[in-house]
């Protein structure tokens, strides 16, 4: 029992491991698990701003001699990272809760005495609070341990836990950070020029920002604490200026395997940040600031998503969170305020981010909620105590509502079955010749699983995949030299006059953007002009549905589209061209989300394309064939009126 009182934080975040691993993804999945994993397999260079710690803590448990596959193994470091998130937030909610007294008003108290541990250490004593005067450790470490499961068990949350991403060491060196805040807060040495407290802090906010840089949204909360205990004094600032020093070495030395391995040629080397000024865009994301604080209606629109989905998150737990917003408010004021910081900070923040996924920019934002929803529960026990309603009845209310979260959020989170992404990108590698060429820009569902898919597991790795939106950046054209040598012989000339236009575009200086999009356009008709002799080329749907139609793609004069399964061809005959069966298999999952609803509509579309094209050249038992593969697979696709009479019976 000591052990377990010792130790109930560990096995809150083993607990919490344990149900992350019934909902884990088994291999890649969509939008950036792909390249992430690759990046980490391969010491590669990561979208903006980079992830330097996040690649090197990968690529070093990917090195562990483990017997899965490196996607699979990756995906339960996000699992691992999230359970010991959820370690650290519970062990928080303890501290909170032994030191309620010192959180009870939000006057600046530390400074006020000398001898601060010795007025601390009367308060305790003195303190009539229900917390300390009453409820026992096994009580604490009750709420503490439900508090964190609440949180383990939140969607968005939990959704970290199921796959690569970035956001699951984030969450974990989140609330490191906050860890160090209580722990810096709550050890106030006035008598010494720095406190170790605070330097560990400013080492732990170095390592957020090494990760992701939405740690940012932790330092409006950090000053209130920080002046709050500390004052405006001469002290204060010099420690400041100690803690800054420190952040910035680490940062610094961090950061500086961004330049040392884009310089060696990694395979994805995203933004070559081999120079100051490529350093600096790539950290700070510059390509990405487009969509910040971009219009009122957008942020408006966010918000409204935000609030909508709010009780998604925890279920009927939500109701005790806004209790616990009042209690905090009552029984530890200085919490309130703080979690009241961060919360609208991140949310302010946040909602001014226009982009379609925006759910894990909100996660310090639920964090927050479930620091309330301690509080809540810390209610519950006392209202508990209050009308001599025993324990046990509350802790039972609680693992009910648990439960109801677990079913309630489970099938949306849960990706153990999820092959859909492999599945597609494998058929689309499998259904072109050697040495193809492949042109899309489906990064979520093509191209980014690519990456890990040939590069890591060496799957058709003869197969050219470009991105046509990345064509648009500079470094792009020095990974596709790495990678394909052969591919821009022809055009080098164009490639080198597109770079210098687009240079002063990536500064944000007057460029010309009518010279850019015409190079631009010249560049994707020349990629097809001068490899078409060596390399057959496909043409992926959604360019043809979009580009080609407006106009913005155009194939060489005398070539031609032939739906081609998957893809579509470029030929220059207008006899008929064969292509392969579909025997392909790809497994969609039976609660489908907005991508492989997405996904479904490109693959149904391709068929039906193909079917069609069968039909043209009287081929009816092909046409049938293709017909009855997307009856049979793509269950939401709406087949044509014209081609129902093509279903077997």
């Amino acid at each position: 029992m000591s052990f377990i009182k010792r130790y109930f934080f560990v096995l809150n975040g083993f607990l919490a491991f344990i149900f992350y691993l019934f909902t884990i993804a088994p291999g890649v999945v969509q939008i950036d698990s792909g390249e992430l994993a690759t990046v980490q397999c391969t010491l590669s260079i990561a979208h903006p701003t980079g992830y330097p710690l996040y690649t090197l803590l990968g690529y070093l448990f990917s090195k562990i001699p483990l017997p899965f596959t490196k996607i699979f193994q990756l995906n339960i470091l996000a699992a691992l990272y999230c359970a010991i998130a959820i370690s650290i937030f519970s062990y928080c909610s303890k501290i909170i809760l032994d030191n309620i007294s010192q959180f009870r008003t939000a006057e600046r108290g530390p400074i006020k005495s000398k001898n601060k541990k010795d007025k601390r250490n009367k308060a305790k004593k003195s303190s009539t609070n229900i917390t300390e005067s009453v409820f026992s450790d096994n009580v604490k470490i009750l709420i503490s341990s439900f508090s964190g499961l609440f949180l383990a068990l939140s969607k968005t949350f939990w959704m970290q836990s199921t796959s690569v991403e970035v956001y699951s060491l984030h969450i974990f060196l989140i609330n490191l950070i906050i860890l160090f805040l209580l722990k810096a807060f709550l050890n106030f040495e006035n008598d010494k020029a720095l406190s170790k407290y605070w330097m560990i802090f400013a080492l732990t906010l170095a390592l957020g920002f090494s990760n992701h840089m939405t740690t940012l949204l932790i330092l409006p909360g950090t000053a209130y604490f920080y002046f709050n205990q500390n004052g405006f004094s001469k002290r204060s600032f010099k420690q400041i200026a100690f803690m800054f020093l420190l952040f910035i070495l680490v940062l610094i030395l961090m950061y500086s395997y961004l330049p040392i391995r884009a310089s060696q040629n990694p395979i994805l080397n995203w933004g070559d940040p081999t120079d100051l000024e490529r350093i600096i865009r790539h950290i700070t994301g510059k390509q990405y600031q487009v969509w910040l604080f971009s219009s009122t209606e957008a942020a408006s629109k966010q918000f409204a998503y935000f609030l909508s989905n709010l009780p998604s998150e925890f279920f009927i737990y939500t109701i005790i969170i806004l209790l616990g917003i009042f209690t905090s408010f009552t029984d530890a004021k200085k919490i309130f305020v703080f979690l009241m910081i961060t919360f609208s900070s991140t949310v302010l923040y946040s909602i001014n981010y226009d982009i379609n996924d925006i759910d894990s920019y909100f996660l310090l934002a639920y964090i927050s909620l479930a620091f309330w929803g301690m509080f809540g529960i810390y209610k519950l026990f006392k209202l508990s105590y209050q009308y001599k309603i025993k324990n046990v009845y509350t802790i039972l209310v609680l693992t009910i509502i648990l439960a109801s979260q677990f079913g309630f959020n489970y099938s949306n989170v849960n990706q153990k079955g999820n092959y859909l992404y492999e599945d597609y990108t494998k058929a689309v590698l499998n259904s072109v010749p050697q040495n193809s060429i492949v042109f899309t820009y489906q990064w979520d569902y093509l191209v980014s699983p690519s990456y890990y898919i040939q590069y890591v597991e060496n799957f058709r790795k003869d197969v050219t995949v470009i991105d046509k939106e990345l064509l648009r950046r500079s470094w792009y054209f020095n990974q596709l030299n790495t990678n394909y040598p052969f591919l821009l012989n022809g055009i080098k000339k164009d490639v080198n006059y597109f770079i210098e236009a687009l240079q002063p575009f990536e500064r944000s200086e007057k460029f010309n953007s009518n010279l850019l999009e015409n190079l631009y356009r010249k560049i994707m008709t020349g990629l097809v002009s001068t490899n078409i002799y060596n390399h057959e080329y496909y043409i992926a749907p959604e360019l043809v549905e979009n580009e080609m139609k407006r106009g913005e793609f155009q194939l060489p004069k005398g070539y031609s589209l032939v739906p081609h399964l998957l893809l579509f061809k470029v030929v220059n005959s207008d006899e008929y061209v064969e292509a392969p069966l579909p025997n392909f298999k790809i497994k969609f999952p039976d609660k489908k989300e907005k991508y492989a609803l997405a996904l479904e509509n490109i693959i149904g579309s391709m068929l039906i394309n193909r079917a069609m094209y069968e039909l043209k050249f009287n081929k009816t038992d092909l046409a049938k064939m293709y017909v009855n593969k997307v009856a049979a697979e793509c269950k939401d696709y709406t087949l044509p009126q014209q081609l129902q009479n093509l279903i077997n019976n």
